[in-house]
């Protein structure tokens, strides 16, 4: 093997060169190509794919099927909202956002006021969802729950939130929080703040996305698979499964609120709508597709569901719904790796589906002639014979 061929194989080196081609078209030709619409669509796919990650580390490697990651990613959006409504507010000089004026509601709630402080709410939004989830893992993984008990439970703490946000009117009620102006003090009516709210998810992304990588090709992901393959024997060996699991939670967590908080500005609204029982389900079934077990697949399936889902739905909005649920029957009943596994298979039925008679075909490889000190030893044990009664008689 050359020195080139080595460096090429280096699965550094492959990374690198992964990420260096994601940058280019992330940075590049993205923003060349499409519209300012366009690009901000993709910017809103971008925040999807930073939950697909999250959940291709959980379930993936650690097998816990999260439903409910929409729970984080609605802490992250509402945090992100009420930090913004604040300050609009502030710019035109008024005690309440406008929302709570037009509802009726003459004084700032007091759970509101923390998230006035943009460091307060950036940290909040990093904080808030993996404490949650801490919590939560720590109640459940402790006690052993697993399985479809915990995808149940998942799910319905999703829709528990999404229900207590929907009666709040002090945060938007059913409507949710939208309207919002200014985003750090950047105009959000302005094409180039716009663009630079799809480079900050970009970015985010690929940040994400080496965060996962590195977490998975380190000591810790090699205990989290074995603890969704085996995990008594992981116990045996004297590592606690439920540390583990946690660990992984948090992290999918922490990416759910990172990418909430991305959407709301981007999109320009959050409601219970958002983070409910349906998208946690969308969330989950464009990892699936794109393919749970590997690092690209999930973000490359939910971006292409999120696509399709806002091209078709235009075209086909009564059939979208059956054909999504559809492609996710077929993908987990005869595809389980996803369409990042489909390569493997289609060369593995190519090898099978090859006639017989090509391996006769092709050319044996040439054997190497014996050496001259060992031609004695090849011959057959009959021949031998002779020769050696004749050094007999000799002697």
């Amino acid at each position: 093997m050359t020195t080139i061929q080595r460096l090429s194989a280096h699965s550094s080196l492959k990374a690198l060169g992964g990420f260096a081609i994601a940058a280019i078209v992330l940075f590049g030709l993205a923003p060349a190509l499409l519209s300012d619409f366009r690009l901000s669509l993709l910017a809103k796919f971008l925040c999807f794919a930073i939950v697909a990650v999250g959940i291709g580390l959980a379930w993936g490697r650690g097998g816990m099927l999260t439903l409910g990651q929409g729970v984080f990613f609605g802490l992250g959006a509402y945090i992100m909202a009420m930090h913004l409504q604040m300050a609009d507010a502030a710019k035109a000089h008024e005690d309440v956002p406008e929302f709570m004026v037009i509802a009726g509601v003459p004084e700032l709630p007091s759970y509101w006021r923390p998230f006035e402080s943009a460091p307060v709410a950036i940290l909040a939004i990093a904080v808030l969802p993996a404490a949650l989830a801490a919590v939560l893992g720590f109640g459940v993984f402790k006690r052993r729950v697993k399985g479809a008990y915990f995808a149940i439970l998942s799910q319905a703490l999703a829709a528990a939130l999404a229900i207590l946000l929907t009666g709040q009117q002090t945060i938007g009620g059913f409507t949710g929080l939208s309207d919002f102006r200014s985003f750090f003090g950047f105009r959000l009516d302005d094409p180039v703040n716009r663009r630079m709210l799809f480079f900050i998810a970009a970015a985010t992304l690929l940040a994400v996305v080496a965060v996962a990588r590195q977490l998975m090709h380190s000591r810790y992901g090699e205990l989290l698979i074995a603890v969704r393959d085996q995990e008594e024997r992981v116990r045996f060996l004297g590592y606690d499964p439920a540390n583990i699991k946690i660990v992984a939670y948090v992290v999918a967590a922490f990416f759910a609120g990172i990418a909430g908080a991305l959407f709301t500005p981007i999109v320009g609204i959050i409601s219970p709508a958002d983070i409910g029982v349906v998208p946690s389900i969308a969330f989950l079934i464009g990892v699936a597709i794109g393919g749970r077990t590997t690092l690209l697949g999930p973000v490359l399936g939910a971006i292409g569901v999120a696509w399709a889902q806002t091209t078709f739905s235009e075209n086909f909005p009564s059939a979208w719904t059956y054909f999504q649920g559809a492609l996710f029957i077929v993908v987990v009943g005869f595809i389980p790796a996803g369409l990042a596994g489909f390569g493997p298979m289609a060369k593995r039925l190519l090898e099978r589906w090859r006639p017989a008679g090509a391996a006769d075909t092709a050319p044996a490889p040439a054997e190497p002639e014996p050496a001259a000190d060992t031609a004695a030893d090849t011959q057959p044990h009959a021949e031998a014979e002779p020769a050696a009664e004749q050094k007999v008689e000799a002697r």
